[in-house]
């Protein structure tokens, strides 16, 4: 193995002073790993608590002892609008108008709503094409409306695979499998980035390719929010879902969203409802029958839980500082950087295989030939926060908000390492 050289820690201090997103880095809360910072690179999974969301939770707090339920309508953010705090934000990172978006739930409900309005097979179109491997809750929810409408799955569920020996999908493969199927297709729903590799999909191609055929498309944005550009009103796209704790940095359980594209708003729809859907002026009249209120508003269920969501606020102000295009410029300059070192390492592909392609999220998947755990297991030891997913993959998000090339540089060092101390413990048990 040979040693960084080609990419210095003074070399990465240098493009961190050049960075114009350096100083979001101070806007958030590290864990600790004995005096110092970890090495956080598990954006994908929870992103880090941005250092307002205590006052502003505090502000919610001061609002429900001040004022009690009279806080619906009453101080600086009433309850009663809560949800429309998120809203211009929501739609500036999306690409969407306003009256597209709504924050509301969590993902898999919102993912059953929309599948309940846009997934209408008929005996001549029924069809879902998705990818194969996507995430399992993805895979639940599809799975379960399939059989609510007493489909067969096998012949309903088409799932795209990477051909053989590769890691990630070729589009052409995508719309080719969408055009072979044809007339059948009632819903394309694929990820905007993949979760286990960090493919970035063409989601404006897949999306058109749905509706060559006649077919919606939806889009499960949990990986792609707050990562990638996302234009999902101009590409056309029918619906889509997200979480907010990925790298929208909402923590734990934040309050999810989705987007219905304005051409289906005044359409008849089915829908389950709920009151908060119903429309605002006659909503406490408490009368029997449905009147969605308009837009994606129409489709919530439920009043906004205020305390799970004030986080988010917190770091969607950040997101207008920064703005996406620089967020994006800075992420394929951070995973660049990051594979360049990693290949130094393993130039051979001895000890591991990157398998995220270049069209990607903040995510590097590192396919491990051998002893993955136990190298995941010495990092975490030596303070670096990443992700394991069985059975072999190393997943690290170097996030653009608060994440460095020093982070880089420094995660590079490790993972030599690790490389080094693993292959002594076996050499030493041999």
């Amino acid at each position: 193995m040979k040693k960084i050289a080609v990419l210095s820690l003074a070399q990465a201090r240098i493009l961190d002073r050049r960075d114009s997103l350096r100083k979001f880095r101070t806007a958030f809360h590290f864990p600790r790993h004995g005096r110092t910072s970890a090495l956080y690179f598990c954006g994908n999974s929870l992103g880090l608590l941005p250092k307002q969301a205590a006052m502003l939770l505090k502000e919610e707090t001061d609002q429900w002892k001040k004022f009690g339920v009279e806080g619906h309508f009453r101080g600086k953010r009433p309850w009663m609008t809560y949800h429309r705090q998120f809203t211009a934000s929501l739609a500036q990172i999306t690409g969407a108008l306003p009256s597209e978006v709504v924050a509301m739930n969590q993902l898999t409900v919102n993912l059953h709503l929309m599948l309940t309005s846009f997934y209408r097979p008929t005996s001549q179109r029924y069809r879902i094409i998705a990818e194969a491997g996507a995430f399992s809750s993805d895979r639940y929810a599809i799975e379960s409306q399939i059989r609510l409408h007493g489909l067969s799955l096998s012949d309903t569920l088409v799932e795209i695979s990477p051909r053989t020996g590769e890691h990630a999908l070729r589009t052409e493969d995508i719309l080719s499998t969408i055009r072979q199927h044809g007339a059948t297709v009632a819903l394309v729903l694929f990820s905007g980035v993949q979760y286990y590799s960090g493919q970035y999909f063409d989601i404006a191609s897949i999306t058109k390719a749905a509706h060559d055929v006649g077919a919606f498309a939806g889009f499960d944005l949990a990986h792609a929010i707050g990562n990638v550009p996302l234009e999902l009103h101009d590409h056309g796209v029918d619906f889509a879902v997200w979480c907010s704790y990925k790298y929208l940095n909402g923590g734990p359980g934040a309050i999810a969203g989705a987007f219905i594209h304005e051409q289906h708003h005044q359409k008849n729809l089915p829908r389950l409802a709920g009151w908060w859907g119903h429309e605002e002026k006659n909503r406490f009249a408490m009368r029997p029958g449905f009147t969605p209120m308009a837009g994606a508003e129409g489709w919530q269920l439920s009043n906004f839980p205020v305390m799970s969501g004030t986080a988010l606020l917190a770091s969607l102000a950040i997101f207008r500082k920064a703005g996406m295009k620089a967020i994006r410029q800075k992420s394929i300059r951070l995973t660049g950087y990051c594979e360049a070192i990693l290949t130094s390492l393993d130039p051979q592909q001895q000890h591991f295989l990157i398998i995220t392609p270049s069209d990607r999220g903040a995510q590097l998947s590192l396919l491990m030939k051998h002893d993955g755990r136990a190298i995941f297991d010495w990092l975490t030891h030596k303070g670096v926060i990443a992700d394991w997913r069985e059975p072999d993959v190393i997943r690290i998000a170097p996030a653009p908000l608060y994440n460095s090339f020093e982070d880089v540089v420094r995660f590079g060092d490790l993972m030599q390492g690790a490389l080094k101390a693993v292959a002594k413990r076996k050499k030493r048990h041999a």
